[in-house]
């Protein structure tokens, strides 16, 4: 056996370190990152983001052959919020232009993916895929009678339904000013309204061309509302508001599913026809200028215009009693008005008000219940026609309503609009465009 002499083994060692000490100061290889790319505006932390959602839950592995079973897991229920975003994270764009004088907006929720929009002289357009179409969803304008301001095709409510039986509710005034609700049928071809297919449910004489109200919209109970204004000029001067034998300054509430016509619920206030007509649902309003149901917890909203100071937002609770005065011509809002209410007469209070250095005239909006934009979770949205501002309203982690500005836009805010997802859009009467609000 060869052994190596000590001065030999003394170089190998005295060369392995010089490599080994060479490697170590060898600069380390670059690796380049992969690409970010940056939002257009600062991320944002939502006030109330939604939890993660669970992956779906697949099946233990199937026989050869059959298909692979999933059980999708849903989305736990987002919470509403107690706070406001910061509303420069958001804006709202622009839908669609083009539209003369709207006035209200439905989604038919039927897979089509078409927004129906109410034209104040009689039309009802469609939008689809973010085109106003030219041919009109339905023509009323042989029959609308958009002769003032306040006067025209004024609400729309489709049957909850409708995607199986098209079956839609119009409410407009006539040629001659009055106030018509009727009942029509979508045509055989899914595609447009029937106008020779109108069936009159309500008539009401107007005294005066303002104050008609106009919104319809159907109850978590299934009832069809329909706010009606106390009849115009300007005082309530007949006291129409207060005067249970009329319909004028009421909330009405009938049943018009399954109906020939339509029939009274049987806990309507003066549904066995004694002391009131039996339409009837509230009174005490001015001009309910929109409303809505909250579409998770039932509660109503109702908007009403004031007189000339002040403008007031009314909440009624899910499942609060029937026959609720609002108070017009007693109260606008909460300060007298005129004369004196009867001893022991209960007014019910509005949670909100605001006088003429925030605006003129108040159009009710949606209770936000969208999935796009959970920093508005529950927050209701609603604005005024003549300075286009655009306020949120919330309770607070005390239960306290809390109000703020969040928007003002260059518009005359006919009316809020919102999808079958729940996400919200605004109609500016002047310009005749429609916007949804959305993240920046």
């Amino acid at each position: 056996m060869k052994v190596r002499s000590p001065l030999v083994f003394r170089l190998s060692l005295a060369l392995m370190l010089v490599v080994l000490i060479a490697a170590a100061c060898s600069p380390t290889p670059q690796v380049t990152p992969p690409a970010t790319l940056m939002p257009t505006s600062p991320p944002m932390q939502p006030t109330a983001p939604p939890e993660p959602q669970p992956s779906p839950t697949v099946a233990e592995s199937p026989a050869v052959g059959e298909p692979a079973v999933v059980s999708p897991t849903a989305p736990p229920a987002l919470s509403s919020v107690m706070a406001f975003p910061p509303a420069d994270a958001f804006d709202w764009v622009l839908i669609a232009g083009g539209l003369r004088r709207p006035t209200d907006l439905a989604d038919p929720n039927d897979g089509s993916g078409r927004l129906l929009v109410l034209e104040q002289p009689g039309l009802i357009r469609v939008i689809a895929n973010g085109q106003l179409l030219e041919q009109p969803y339905l023509d009323l304008t042989d029959r609308v009678g958009p002769n003032s301001s306040e006067q025209g095709l004024l609400g729309i409510a489709l049957d909850p339904d409708f995607a199986g039986n098209g079956i839609f509710y119009l409410n407009y005034t006539d040629k001659n000013g009055n106030t018509v609700v009727s009942r029509f049928r979508q045509s055989d071809d899914g595609q447009s309204g029937d106008p020779q297919s109108e069936q009159v449910l309500l008539f009401v004489e107007q005294p005066y061309a303002n104050h008609n109200g106009g919104d319809l919209e159907f109850g978590p109970d299934g009832y069809l509302y329909i706010g009606l204004g106390d009849g115009g000029s300007a005082g309530d001067p007949q006291r129409r508001a207060q005067n249970n034998q009329t319909l004028l300054g009421k909330m009405l509430r009938i049943d018009v599913r399954g109906q020939e016509q339509y029939a009274i619920p049987p806990d309507n206030p003066f549904a066995d026809g004694n002391g009131g007509r039996q339409e009837i649902w509230a009174n005490g309003l001015r001009n309910p200028w929109r409303y809505t149901f909250d579409r998770l917890t039932g509660d109503l909203y109702i908007a009403d215009v004031g007189q000339n100071k002040y403008e007031e937002v009314n909440f009624v609770p899910a499942g609060s009693p029937p026959g609720l005065n609002f108070g017009w011509h007693y109260r606008e809002a909460t300060h007298p008005f005129a004369d004196t209410p009867p001893s022991g007469l209960r007014l019910y209070d509005p949670v909100y008000e605001y006088g003429r250095n925030d605006g003129c005239s108040v159009t009710g909006g949606y209770v936000y219940r969208g999935s796009q934009l959970p920093e508005f979770y529950g927050v209701y949205l609603f604005g005024d026609y003549c300075n286009g501002f655009v306020w949120g309203m919330l309770r607070d982690s005390n239960g306290n309503w809390v109000v703020e500005r969040l928007f003002q836009l260059g518009a005359n805010i006919s009316s809020f609009g919102e999808d079958a997802q729940g996400e919200v859009y605004v109609l500016d009467h002047r310009s005749g465009s429609v916007y949804q609000l959305v993240r920046r």
